[in-house]
């Protein structure tokens, strides 16, 4: 099946050549980027917890490089304890709520992990993050503190509280998501980098990572109900279910597609903020650094939508088209470009029976239109290079076996 969908995307297998080229493996990373001691260790720990966020903060500019790293490594340990299911409920909460005093204390670690939570081992070397991150400007460390805070606030809440009304579906992702563009966006401008008013406009960057968390809320579903948790409001699928379970059993499936698309228009709400955040952005590394992860997100809603797949089971994009999103997200245009296309697709698998028909044919009209009008050139209309690929791909094969036949061999 790999092979099949290299052969049908080959633009993808021409991506995936030019990413392997440009990028080094981990142990040259570091070497490159002139780290040593905890620092290198904490790169390490860059790749093992996130593959594709280690490409994309590896190419940062210096004056933001590690303090991203470290950032994000915090988090990360955060998160690893909000979701393990084996931490007792008490417990969690203390260490969710004075996460950001333990960033400070040195030597810090936790070995109480649960068998199959895979960052356990961040957290049982953690002290190399905390003594890096002591080492940060105090204007990062403050920042990164005050968002380790109240995210971790939010977290401890929601071990307690489920998502019920559409309200705390936003406060949530703004807890899990949103507060992490707050800190981005601080950080930015900080750096002398970004203009001061990325660090002010705070409204665009909670959507970019509302965007983000409510796609991958929305794909996770059958893993979350699996696990035992559900992150989807009770507002939608208690429309369309009695259970979280019923929710995406195959006998309720109509239902759940129903609730599957409103999941997706919600999220899809928030593509005109995203669009406007990044056009504010000007240094080429933080751009790439913000709107990779976004290009993916759209990519994945258009998967999602409509398709019974995300019911049972966790569906991805193709490593390929990722590769390919990551080579072309290099300036506005070409992020304008691809969340026109996507929004064609999601235009094709809105079918007038859909649910949700006409509030995602406003959406997508109205992005689409918006996209259009400020986009150089014009609208894209870039499919047929992969078919005009795949046709010179073939060319070239058959042109390689007549020639390999006539030679005699």
């Amino acid at each position: 099946m790999a092979f099949l969908d290299w052969v049908l995307h080959p633009t993808e297998l021409w991506a995936a050549f030019w990413y392997v080229m440009r990028h080094a493996p981990p142990d040259e990373k570091t070497v490159k980027l002139q780290v040593s001691g905890d620092m290198k260790r904490c790169y390490d720990f860059l790749e093992m917890t996130s593959r594709s966020f280690a490409a994309v903060i590896q190419e940062l500019n210096p004056k933001l490089r590690d303090g991203i790293c470290l950032f994000y490594l915090i988090l990360r340990g955060l998160d690893t304890i909000e979701d393990d299911m084996t931490i007792p409920g008490a417990k969690k909460r203390d260490l969710l709520e004075s996460f950001h005093k333990i960033i400070y204390q040195d030597g810090w670690s936790f070995k109480e992990s649960g068998p199959d939570e895979k960052d356990a081992l961040l957290l049982v070397e953690f002290e190399v993050v905390i003594s890096e991150f002591k080492r940060l400007p105090d204007e990062f460390q403050e920042i990164i503190a005050d968002i380790t805070k109240r995210m971790g606030s939010g977290m401890a809440k929601y071990t307690r509280s489920r998502v019920e009304s559409m309200e705390d579906y936003n406060e949530y992702c703004h807890f899990v998501a949103g507060l992490v563009g707050h800190g981005l966006s601080r950080l930015f401008s900080e750096s002398g980098l970004e203009d001061k008013s990325v660090g002010e406009n705070l409204e665009l960057a909670n959507s970019m990572g509302l965007f983000l968390q409510k796609t991958n809320i929305t794909r996770d579903i059958n893993e979350d109900v699996i696990d035992g948790r559900c992150f989807w409001p009770k507002a939608i699928w208690s429309k369309y279910a009695g259970s979280e379970e019923t929710l995406i059993s195959k006998s309720n499936r109509e239902n759940g597609m129903k609730a599957l698309n409103e999941m997706c228009a919600n999220a899809l709400s928030h593509i005109p903020d995203v669009i406007e955040y990044l056009s504010s952005i000007r240094e080429p590394s933080v751009f790439r650094f913000c709107a990779i992860p976004q290009t993916m997100a759209i990519a994945t809603i258009a998967l999602c939508y409509n398709n019974s797949r995300v019911l049972d089971d966790n569906v991805k994009i193709r490593k390929g088209e990722a590769l390919k999103l990551i080579a072309a997200s290099t300036d506005l245009d070409n992020i304008k470009r691809i969340f026109y296309r996507y929004l064609e697709t999601i235009e094709d698998k809105n079918s007038p029976d859909c649910w949700t028909f006409e509030e995602v044919r406003k959406i997508v009209d109205k992005a689409k239109k918006d996209i259009a009008t400020t986009l150089k050139g014009g609208p894209p209309v870039d499919f047929t290079k992969e078919y005009l690929a795949i046709i010179l791909f073939f060319v070239t094969l058959f042109t390689f076996i007549y020639q390999y036949n006539a030679s005699g061999f």
